[in-house]
């Protein structure tokens, strides 16, 4: 099959909840999730899913209500959000990485009327520690009563899964006595339009704070089929490993294509590359979807990859540059390496390469885009449509694209012409149609496959008494592909060191925002009115 005659049959839009239960309906004991320790049916998860839902609702949501959900990879994620989505609520995906005040900022402007979270520890945070320290009085608050907290004054509830009691919470035995409820859970999932949103993501821009993305269920089980029946052609035996956190794309839409299919999705608490192989034997995985280089990276540099028996592997998805792309070809000789380009605003991605491409056109493009999806190159300045080969920004048009950023009219009015959205990112398309991704225009970092504003870094260094002006660019990582590197003028007669404005970064961003490096400077390279940070980065690559 050839990629000028992709599959092109015509995808019944449906909900996420109703995709679940068609799954359980044709595949009920096949496997739909599964961890190292524990894994759920496609009937099973169904199942769990109206459980949850009715505990939400004897809490209180209704349609249209926001849940965030604040939990690393395990079971009862996809749990609450496929039993969130069946009421016509909308599961907010909250990054598990954040710090109190960036989950304090989501979680008010989300407008969240309950969290569930747990207290399983990865490796990001103690959840309950963190929605303490963010929401000022939780903790003196009675969890048997609605709350009432001036720093959210939407939430009425968060819910915290395992063993552990703590005053404001509603706990776990309690939650599940509500479950056990009646709850009229198939008249709201019936009467919910394909049009409304199923969940929303929050995305770094060019703001200081991050935009709320909201999904159509549309959106999400079209993206999902197109996936599946265009690109990876799964069927009920396939074992699709996704290790990345479920609050990305990376993992939603890989589980909704595997409900397409039947097959099951293979996740894990948190990534370990020796956890990884052994999942690989154990369970027969046939997809492997490490998605970014660092993943990848550690696996096949893993004492035991060269004698693990990876040879049921058909397929390999990494987003990475050409060479490192050859590297993991390579070290998967039995599969079939493809790439994908998209972003959140679009449904997570909008197009993967066919494995009918050859290998040149698989390192070097992303493929063309799903059934249903118009894209365009458009010169930025002038929004002229550019020819072929040529490099300019990525304009994308249709069932993918979402309505528009949560409560930011004026981010929507200059993210839209005509129709099409305008994803910020250099591209070009080549004859077939497909894409060649360049860079990005926005002035956005990439780290470790998390979107990073620079904007939100500088602002925090703007806070320190020292720092008068900062700018942030991106910088080569070999691990993580890019980290921030921060130039920084000090105010007259203050004094700060390159540890000490990081460590100011370090305890209120996340990880992966914190500055790798720190340099200090008394003059900007300057066009008329904008630091040129083209220059600053020169000074450091050359």
């Amino acid at each position: 099959m050839t990629t000028d005659n992709l599959t092109t049959m015509r995808i019944e839009a449906s909900t996420v909840g109703d995709t679940l239960l068609r799954a359980a309906d044709r595949f009920p004991e096949r496997a739909n999730l599964i961890f190292p320790d524990g894994r759920k049916s496609h009937a099973q998860m169904a199942t769990a899913a109206y459980e949850r839902a009715r505990g939400l609702y004897a809490l209180g949501v209704r349609p249209g209500d926001h849940v965030g959900i604040l939990a690393p990879n395990c079971l009862a994620f996809m749990e609450f959000l496929y039993g969130t989505t069946l009421l016509g609520a909308v599961a907010v995906l909250i990054n598990a990485r954040y710090k109190p005040s960036e989950l304090a900022y989501v979680i008010e402007n989300a407008d969240l009327k309950l969290v569930v979270t747990t207290d399983l520890i990865s490796e990001y945070a103690d959840f309950g520690q963190l929605l303490e320290d963010a929401l000022p009085g939780l903790a003196d608050a009675d969890g048997a009563r609605p709350l009432q907290l001036a720093a959210a004054p939407e939430l009425r509830h968060v819910v915290m899964l395992g063993a552990t009691r703590r005053p404001g919470f509603v706990t776990q035995d309690r939650f599940e006595e509500l479950s056990r409820r009646d709850a009229p859970v198939d008249r709201l999932r019936v009467g919910i339009r394909v049009s409304d949103p199923a969940i929303m993501m929050y995305t770094s821009g060019t703001t200081a704070n991050p935009k709320g993305c909201l999904l159509s269920h549309e959106i999400l089980v079209r993206n999902g089929c197109n996936m599946n029946r265009c690109r990876y052609f799964l069927n009920e035996s396939d074992v699709f490993w996704a290790p990345l956190p479920m609050f990305h794309m990376a993992a939603i839409l890989p589980a909704l294509a595997c409900l397409d299919a039947g097959a099951a999705l293979v996740s894990m608490l948190h990534f370990d590359a020796g956890v990884a192989l052994d999942l690989f034997e154990r369970e027969k995985v046939s997809v492997a979807f490490p998605a970014f280089p660092t993943i990848t990276n550690a696996i096949i540099t893993h004492p035991r990859f060269a004698s693990s028996d990876l040879s049921r592997i058909r397929r390999l998805n990494n987003v990475a540059p050409v060479d490192m792309l050859v590297r993991f070809q390579n070290a998967f000789p039995a599969a079939v390496q493809t790439g994908a380009y998209g972003l959140t605003e679009v449904g997570g991605v909008i197009s993967f390469n066919h494995p009918g491409e050859t290998l040149e056109q698989r390192l070097e493009t992303c493929g063309v885009p799903f059934p249903g999806i118009d894209v365009k190159i458009v010169d930025p300045d002038t929004l002229e449509e550019l020819p072929v080969e040529a490099r300019g920004e990525i304009w994308v048009k249709g069932y993918a694209v979402f309505s528009g950023y949560y409560k930011s009219p004026e981010k929507n009015a200059e993210s839209f012409h005509d129709g099409w959205f305008r994803t910020g990112d250099l591209c070009s398309l080549d004859a077939r149609g497909a894409i060649r991704f360049h860079g990005r225009l926005k002035d956005m970092l990439k780290v470790g496959g998390e979107n990073v504003a620079a904007l939100e870094i500088e602002s925090h260094l703007a806070r320190h008494p020292a720092v008068r002006l900062a700018q942030v660019i991106g910088i080569p990582d070999a691990r993580l592909q890019e980290v921030p590197a921060a130039f920084v003028e000090l105010n007259p007669g203050e004094t700060a060191t390159a540890d000490e404005l990081i460590a100011h970064c370090r305890a209120q961003l996340a990880s992966f925002k914190v500055p790798r490096q720190v340099h200090f400077v008394t003059e900007w390279p300057m066009s008329s009115t904008k630091v040129q940070k083209y220059k600053l980065r020169d000074t450091l690559l050359g």
